[in-house]
């Protein structure tokens, strides 16, 4: 099976989110999905299928743990893989929840087009914030679409500093799939800075995430009063995105770096 690692939402080689990207020639159970997700231990690795038209297919993220409905790096490293191979520069994927995203490519630049969801305010536990390594948090929300609680706090230099013990902050919640820390850029041509930890449901940190973007952006935007912001994955690798409010959808742009080709054995 023809497979890819794709480093997404970066421009440079060992930066941004590392995906893997399958091109199945056969049906592949979910079973056969998932441990191909876990044997290559990446954030998520995506599934992808042509349906019939030249600019259509499914695609299925999987992380090592389980099968995630929306990923924005995974669907932007498939992408970069298909726009490679000389697919057009306008393409759509079909996602388990029957999502229709559309993706354009624009010179080396990759549009990817995400539904927006609402936050409600949310309360967090003193046990979560310890874990974390938070004393204090400027506001808390929970984004019921996706399972993320979300955390403002003030500095993005304590955001990049940060160093969970998950030891702790898997029992500090129950029934998410991670908890969103954010807080304002300063000075360094971004709006916004976040990290994204996953225990629950995938890794503990995701490098780059785009899909938390759904329900961010706007909590930005609202904020900020703004449409077009620039946002930067203040993780170890590190990533951007420039990201727009556009009706109901949020547009996300970027670039990604394919840095593996190759056939994995399928029995």
């Amino acid at each position: 099976m023809k497979t890819f690692i794709v480093d997404s939402f970066t421009s440079e080689y060992f930066k941004g989110n590392p995906a893997g990207v399958c091109f199945p020639e056969q049906d592949l159970s979910e079973l056969k999905m998932q441990n191909i997700a876990t044997e290559l231990g990446l954030s998520e690795t995506a599934f992808v299928i042509p349906v019939g038209k030249k600019d259509t297919y499914t695609i299925r993220y999987f992380s090592p743990k389980k099968e995630i409905p929306l990923c924005g790096h995974a669907t932007l490293a498939s992408a970069k893989v298909i726009f490679k191979e000389g697919g057009p520069d306008k393409i759509y994927f079909i996602t388990i929840e029957k999502l229709d995203l559309t993706v354009t490519k624009h010179g080396e630049e990759i549009t990817l087009e995400f539904p927006v969801y609402d936050t409600e305010p949310a309360i967090v536990s003193p046990a979560m914030l310890k874990a974390l390594g938070l004393t204090a948090v400027n506001n808390t929300v929970f984004s019921s679409h996706n399972k993320i609680i979300m955390l403002e706090i003030g500095s993005p230099e304590v955001l990049e500093n940060l160093n969970p013990d998950f030891n702790a902050l898997i029992p500090s919640h129950h029934g998410i799939n991670g908890v969103l820390v954010t807080a304002p850029a300063v000075n360094n041509g971004y709006d916004y800075h976040y990290r994204y930890f996953w225990p629950w449901a995938g890794t503990n940190e995701d490098p780059v995430t785009g899909a938390v973007q759904t329900f961010l952006a706007k909590y930005w935007g609202a904020k900020l009063n703004k449409k077009k912001m620039k946002a930067f994955q203040s993780s170890s690798r590190t990533g951007y995105m420039n990201v727009q409010l556009q009706n109901e959808k949020v547009l996300l742009t970027s670039r990604a770096v394919i840095v593996l080709e190759g056939n994995l054995m399928v029995a």
